[in-house]
């Protein structure tokens, strides 16, 4: 069981540092006006996110459900 709680610590610990990341990245989108940053040439966070979110809107009841479970399933940790 151990084995087990090191491995949920260890996906609780991506999760927060993917979420963490996400939001810098949005960020510096933000700042430097959507043009490329130096470092991550090719990367349009805030597209990436919009595109997810229209699509699970675009699911209409399924996709409400989508996010529920991933709230739900966030905020258990």
């Amino acid at each position: 069981m151990k084995v087990l709680e090191n491995v949920k610590k260890w996906a609780n610990e991506i999760a927060h540092l993917a979420v963490t990341l996400m939001a810098m990245f949005i960020a510096l989108e933000i700042l430097f006006g959507g043009s490329a940053l130096p470092f991550l040439p090719a990367t349009d966070v805030i597209g990436s996110v919009t595109g997810i979110v229209k699509s699970l809107g675009d699911q209409g009841v399924a996709g409400l459900i989508a996010v529920w479970v991933l709230y739900t399933i966030w905020e258990k940790k």
